[in-house]
């Protein structure tokens, strides 16, 4: 794809979880403008989460506006599109409004936990696990489907009759953007539904079956680089191709230069997710950990081995947001900093239940070892902590699992945070390295458009943008960390067996 001088640059959207982002690259993929816009989560129930998906599109078109006119660039000077998403949301529109039947289930959401333990019950588990790489688990979009055609009105005639279309964040945005002309995903968004086979890569009737999903409502799936659609003049002012789609943690493995078997990149956002590229190999943990596709690149897939943790970041949002104790996230460093790793307080943070390698979507969150002495400091720290352990979890799964992991790439948010990387060394026993850029995500993303443009022969080009701006390594020995890990664990067995 040839491009102008004047119309090289790459407009890439990393529409996450509690905000939407927008950045400009030129054509040596350094970027030249970005803009945010938070986002409302809302929790009408115990257990829900959901989105307006009317304000999650106007946050992303308010964000396109914004970088591009902080770029000092028109919409004619953008070459191409990517998209990267949070993943597992789940929305259903109307075909022909474009219109959303009901609010998005976010993927933290817990509604469907009774759905699911229903299917352990039956053994389904098996199937999912062997077609999906995936569990029986709230977290995925396909019980989320099943929920909306169940409990929205007139929704399972509407998707009988070919009235409704399903996708995850990416393909809404796709659709607004393409003024409703195009209705697809990439197969990494697809790995993450629990409809997707990725053995035989394509959408599993089995599955559809389990679930009760209408074949009908489900989007077109297409590799993650490659013309998915152009915008509608209507709607950005310009027919631009969009060229590139991945799930947000896909596209953080890319961004990280994670191209390679066993090189293994963990995300801090609103959660925490390790993923370690396997290649050609579609591993099958005994440890709890997910199998799902890294990227799928001229009909070829990539997989990768991934461990979720669904309070990360969100941690540090409960501090701000519900108790008050800090005015910004970063405020957590110094309070920290005023603390040590052998406080008694420790936090399990299963506000939305907990996810690799525990699987247990009721667990409700615990504060123990409280004492008179606590107060802010002890808090930011637990919180902080609490991140790292669940971090150590997820790498000891791994290892079990025969993963070689030499060291960890970090990126999101958190990684500001200089007394949580040490932590995250410490307690996890491993190398920490932040690259140059704390945004991965719309990296990964906006890098695989430039490749899909010819800027870059292929996706190895990456490796040599890579570079480390910070290194961690564990300033306390093994046998320290493994005495505070065993509390860890302590605390975690007893939420998992809480009664209450």
């Amino acid at each position: 794809m040839v491009t102008s001088n004047n119309s090289c640059y790459i407009l890439a959207i990393d529409q996450g979880t509690t905000s939407s982002r927008a950045v400009i690259f030129n054509r040596q993929m350094r970027p030249i403008a970005s803009a945010q816009q938070e986002l409302t989560l809302h929790f009408p129930q115990p257990g829900w989460v959901e989105q307006d998906p009317e304000n999650i599109w106007q946050s992303v078109i308010t964000c396109i506006t914004q970088v591009i006119s902080k770029a000092g660039l028109t919409i004619s000077n953008i070459a191409a599109i990517a998209i990267s998403n949070q993943r597992e949301t789940t929305i259903l529109w109307d075909k022909d409004t474009g219109q959303a039947i009901a609010n998005a289930i976010v993927w933290q959401d817990r509604r469907t936990a009774a759905f699911c333990r229903k299917l352990q019950q039956q053994g389904a588990e098996v199937t999912i696990s062997q077609k999906t790489g995936l569990r029986a688990d709230p977290y995925f979009s396909a019980s989320k489907i099943r929920w909306l055609l169940d409990n929205v009105p007139d929704a399972r005639t509407k998707a009988a009759a070919g009235k409704l279309c399903f996708g995850t964040v990416d393909s809404f945005i796709l659709s607004r953007l393409t003024g409703g002309k195009v209705h697809a995903t990439d197969a990494s968004n697809a790995s993450r539904t629990a409809l997707y086979n990725i053995n035989s890569l394509e959408w599993d009737q089995e599955l559809l079956q389990l679930f009760d999903i209408p074949s009908n409502l489900l989007p077109e799936i297409k590799d993650s680089a490659g013309v998915f659609g152009t915008s509608a003049v209507a709607v950005l002012g310009a027919a631009i191709p969009i060229i590139a789609i991945l799930g947000d943690q896909q596209a953080a493995l890319l961004g990280q230069a994670c191209i390679s078997p066993d090189m293994l990149k963990s995300t801090y956002g609103t959660g925490c997710f390790a993923v370690v590229n396997t290649g050609d190999s579609i591993i099958r943990s005994n440890n709890q950990l997910l199998s799902t596709l890294a990227w799928q690149l001229n009909g070829k897939a990539t997989y990768a081995l991934e461990g979720s943790i669904f309070m990360a970041g969100a941690t540090v949002q409960w501090l701000r947001d519900k108790l008050g104790i800090i005015n910004q996230a970063s405020d957590t460093e110094a309070l920290a900093s005023q603390s040590s790793y052998q406080q008694t307080e420790i936090l399990v943070p299963a506000f939305t239940g907990m996810g690799a390698p525990y699987w247990q979507p009721q667990a409700k969150a615990a504060l123990f070892g409280m004492t008179r002495d606590t107060g802010k400091a002890q808090l930011a720290a637990a919180a902080l902590c609490a991140v790292a352990y669940q971090s150590a979890d997820l790498l000891s799964a791994m290892r079990q699992d025969g993963i070689t992991v030499a060291q960890l790439r970090v990126d999101g948010g958190m990684t500001n945070n200089r007394w949580f990387l040490q932590a995250l060394a410490d307690l996890c026993q491993q190398p920490v390295q932040r690259c140059n850029n704390t945004d991965a995500t719309v990296f990964g993303a906006g890098f695989l458009a430039a490749v899909s443009l010819g800027y870059y022969p292929d996706i190895s080009a990456i490796s040599q943008l890579w570079q480390a701006e910070q290194q961690h390594q564990p300033q306390i020995s093994p046998a320290e960390q493994t005495k505070l890990y065993q509390r860890w664990k302590a605390a975690v067995a007893a939420v998992l067996t809480q009664q209450l």
